[in-house]
C-alpha cells in the first residue's frame, strides 16, 4: 500500500498554470524471454498451413496435442522444464490442449518479437519470411472469447478478487472539484497528501485511494476555506443575527440545497436538507450570546457537505442483490466529468442527468465534443498525460548545478507544463494520435524556445498581462528534431542522470511508455554501468555501453534499449540540442536486433511510427485504465479492439478514442457484490 505524505504548499498551483497557459495559447492558435527460450518459437514455424479464419477450441486443442506438445517435450524441456525454467517460461505446465486454450493469449509478445525480427537473436538462424507468416497466421487463428457484453465478476471469472470499492477523489480531482465549486483554487497554504497509483499505473485506481488522518486534517482546512469562499461570492451578505429568524433560515436552506446539489452531484432529498440544517440551527443557538455573523452559522452545513462521503468519494450505489448494473444517469455524468475534466459535472451535465437524457448515446457523443472543447479538458493532459509519460515526479530530477548552471525549478515546471499542453492539445484539437510520436509541431513559451535554441518571433507569442514568459504558442518544426513526446524536454530530463544523458534510460522509456514493450529489471549481481566501466575514463558513453553488453545476461535487453536511446543523444540532459559530447562528436545512430538502422531523432521517430499498431494498443489500454480507474482484464479486450478499429477508421483522430471509451460497456456498467442481507 502506498504511503500518504504531505506535499509542498504548491501542490495545487499546477491548476492555475495550466489554465493560464491555455488562455494565452488560445490567442495565438516486458519482461521478456532470453534467447534460448525461443526454441518453442522454432517449433511453431512447423505449422505450415496458413489459417485465414479463427479456429474452434477443439481444433486448436487437437493441433496442440498432436503436433506441438510432443515437439515441446523433445526440444524444450532441457531449458524450460519445471525445475529450471528460463525466461519465466515453464512449458512443463502445458500438459494438454486444455492448458493451451487457457493460455492462448500468452503467445502475443512472443509472436510480436518474431514479427519485428528481434527473435531469434542475431547469433541464431533467422526465420524465413514464410516461417514468420506461418507463425502469425497460427496465432491469429486462436479461438477468441466472446466477452464484449460482460464484466469481470464472481460468476464470469475464476478467482475474482471481489467488490471494487467506491473510491475517493484523487488529490487533483479534489482540487479541481473545489475550484469549480467555489470559483477559486485552493490557496497554497492548504496542502493535500499525495496519491499512490495502481491498476494500469494511474492514481484513479480505487485500490490505492485510501483515507488517512492526514487527509482528514487537510479536508477540514479546505472545507473551512471553501465554505467561506463560496458564501462570499453567493451574495448572502453579512446579515446580523438580529435579522428575522424565519427568513434567515429559509434563505439558508436554499443556499444549502444549491451547494449540496452541486457538490454531491445529484438531487438532494428533503430529509438530507433537514439533517444539514440542524447544524445551522445549533450554530444559531450558540451565536445568541456572541456577536457572530450569519455567515458563520451558514458555513457549518456547507462544511459538512464538503466533509461528507457524498463529496469526497465517487459514490456508485449498488442494489442489494448485486450483479452487473448500468450506472445511473448521475453516476454516468460523474464518470464523464472525472474522465475529461478531473472534476465534478457542470450545470449542463447535471441537467442532462436530472432528465435522464445523458443515458442516450447521441447525448454522450455531443457532451464529449462539448467537454473536449472546454478548457477544463486540459486537465486530461495533466492527470492522464503526465502519469502516462511518467512525469508526475519530475521535481525529483535534480541535474547537477555544477554541470548545468542554467537549470532551475522554473524551467522544470515549464517543461512539465509543455508536456501537459502537448497531450491535451492532441485531444482538444482532434489531432492524429500518431502526432504523439512524430508530430511536426511544439507548444512552447519564450523561455523554452530560448532554452531549446528555437528561433521564434516575439509576436508569435500571445502576450500575458503579467509575465511574457507565461505565454504559450504552437509552432511548426520541419527539421524533425522536435515534435512528439520522445523529444519533450521533460522526457529528456527524466531519462537522464544528474550529470549526463542515459541512452539506456531513454531506450527503456521508449519501449515501456511509447511502444508498450517493457524490459525486465537487470539480473541479480549485474553491476551498474558506472561500476562496470573498467576501461578508463576516456571511453565514450557508446563504448562503455558496448562493453556492458558483452555480458550475455545484459545483451538480450540492452540490444533492444540502447540503440533507441542513442537516437536521442543529440539532446543533452536538459533537452538542449548538441553536436558534441565534450570533445567527442555525437553519434546518434542505432541498429536494432531486426537489422533496421537509423540516425538521429527524425529517423528514430519515423521508425517508431512504423510500430503504430503497438503504440495504439498500448495507448488505448492506458487511457481505458485511467478512465475506468482499475486494472484491465480479458473482459476489456473488446473495448480495446473497438477503440483501435475506430482509430483506424477515423485516420487516427484522437477524439474518436474518447468517444468510444465513453460509450463502452465497462465505462457505463459496474459489477457490485451482493449484500449480506440479500443472501
Amino acid at each position: 500500500m502506498a504511503r500518504s505524505t504531505p506535499t509542498s504548499p504548491n501542490q495545487c498551483k499546477s491548476a492555475r498554470r495550466v489554465a493560464a497557459a491555455v488562455r494565452s495559447a488560445k490567442s495565438s492558435r516486458a519482461a521478456f524471454y532470453p534467447a534460448r527460450c525461443q526454441c518453442f518459437l522454432v517449433l511453431l514455424c512447423l505449422i505450415t498451413t496458413s489459417v485465414a479464419a479463427e479456429q474452434s477450441e477443439a481444433d486448436w486443442s487437437q493441433a496442440y496435442e498432436a503436433t506441438i506438445l510432443p515437439l515441446m517435450k523433445s526440444h524444450c524441456l532441457d531449458c524450460h522444464g519445471e525445475k529450471d525454467a528460463e525466461g519465466e517460461f515453464n512449458i512443463a505446465q502445458f500438459t494438454d490442449g486444455a492448458m493451451a486454450i487457457k493460455h492462448r493469449d500468452s503467445f502475443e509478445r512472443i509472436v510480436k518479437r518474431i514479427e519485428l525480427g528481434e527473435m531469434p537473436p542475431e547469433d541464431s538462424e533467422p526465420f524465413t519470411a514464410e516461417q514468420k507468416q506461418s507463425i502469425l497466421a497460427w496465432f491469429d487463428a486462436r479461438p477468441k472469447q466472446k466477452l464484449c457484453d460482460e464484466l469481470a465478476s464472481e460468476a464470469t471469472q475464476k478467482w475474482y478478487r471481489g467488490n471494487v470499492m467506491s473510491r475517493r477523489l484523487t488529490r487533483s480531482e479534489y482540487c479541481y472539484a473545489i475550484e469549480d465549486l467555489v470559483g477559486a483554487p485552493l490557496p497554497d497554504s492548504i496542502s493535500l497528501p499525495s496519491d499512490g497509483s495502481g491498476g494500469e499505473g494511474f492514481d484513479t485506481n480505487g485500490d490505492s485511494l485510501f483515507l488517512s488522518p492526514i487527509h482528514l486534517e487537510s479536508y477540514l482546512h479546505a472545507a473551512d476555506w471553501a465554505s467561506h469562499q463560496w458564501l462570499s461570492t453567493d451574495q448572502i451578505g453579512e446579515k446580523p443575527d438580529t435579522a428575522d429568524a424565519t427568513s434567515a433560515r429559509k434563505s439558508t436552506q436554499e443556499i444549502v440545497r444549491r451547494f449540496a446539489r452541486r457538490a454531491w452531484r445529484r438531487p438532494i432529498s428533503s430529509e438530507e436538507i433537514q439533517r444539514l440544517m440542524t447544524l445551522y440551527d445549533a450554530a444559531v443557538e450558540r451565536a445568541k450570546s456572541h456577536d457572530t455573523s450569519l455567515v458563520a452559522a451558514v458555513s457549518q452545513p456547507l462544511k459538512a457537505i464538503l466533509l461528507s462521503p457524498n463529496f469526497l468519494f465517487v459514490v456508485e450505489k449498488e442494489s442489494p442483490e448485486g450483479g452487473v448494473q448500468r450506472l445511473t444517469a448521475h453516476e454516468l455524468a460523474m464518470r464523464l466529468s472525472l474522465f475529461l475534466w478531473s472534476s465534478i459535472p457542470d450545470d449542463e451535465l447535471s441537467q442532462l442527468a436530472d432528465s435522464g437524457e445523458i443515458l442516450h448515446d447521441d447525448v454522450v457523443k455531443s457532451q464529449v465534443a462539448r467537454m473536449l472543447a472546454d478548457e477544463r479538458s486540459n486537465r486530461l493532459g495533466e492527470n492522464f498525460g503526465l502519469q502516462w509519460l511518467g512525469l508526475t515526479d519530475l521535481k525529483s530530477k535534480t541535474p547537477d548545478q555544477e554541470i548545468f548552471p542554467d537549470f532551475d525549478n522554473a524551467l522544470l515546471a515549464d517543461m512539465q507544463l509543455e508536456a501537459t499542453l502537448f497531450v491535451s492539445d492532441t485531444f482538444r484539437q482532434d489531432r492524429r494520435l500518431l502526432d504523439l510520436i512524430d508530430g511536426n509541431h511544439v507548444i512552447i513559451n519564450q523561455r523554452l524556445a530560448e532554452h531549446y535554441g528555437l528561433t521564434v518571433a516575439a509576436e508569435d507569442f500571445a502576450k500575458s498581462k503579467s509575465d511574457d514568459a507565461a505565454a504559450w504558442t504552437r509552432i511548426k518544426v520541419d527539421d524533425g528534431r522536435r515534435g512528439g513526446v520522445m523529444t519533450l524536454g521533460a522526457v529528456l530530463v527524466k531519462t537522464s542522470h544528474s550529470r549526463r544523458t542515459s541512452p539506456v534510460l531513454r531506450g527503456q522509456w521508449i519501449l515501456s511508455e511509447v511502444i508498450g514493450s517493457p524490459v525486465p529489471p537487470p539480473p541479480p549481481g549485474v553491476p551498474p554501468l558506472e561500476e562496470a566501466d573498467n576501461e578508463g575514463e576516456h571511453a565514450t558513453l557508446r563504448e562503455q555501453l558496448e562493453l556492458h553488453r558483452k555480458n550475455p545476461a545484459c545483451a538480450s535487453c540492452h540490444n533492444r534499449m540502447d540503440p533507441l536511446g542513442f537516437g536521442l543523444e543529440n539532446f543533452d540532459a536538459l533537452g538542449r540540442w548538441r553536436t558534441k559530447d565534450g570533445e567527442s562528436p555525437i553519434d546518434a545512430s542505432g541498429r536494432l536486433p531486426s537489422g533496421q538502422t537509423f540516425s538521429g531523432p527524425a529517423e528514430l521517430k519515423s521508425l517508431v511510427a512504423k510500430r503504430a499498431d503497438e503504440f495504439r494498443k498500448h495507448f488505448v489500454k492506458k487511457l481505458l485504465g485511467f478512465a475506468l480507474g482499475r486494472s484491465l482484464n480479458k473482459f476489456d479486450d473488446c473495448v480495446v479492439r473497438e477503440c483501435i478499429d475506430q482509430l483506424k477508421a477515423h485516420d487516427d483522430h484522437a477524439a474518436i478514442l474518447i468517444e468510444t471509451i465513453c460509450l463502452s460497456y465497462p465505462f457505463q456498467h459496474r459489477f457490485f457484490k451482493a449484500s449480506v442481507d440479500a443472501n
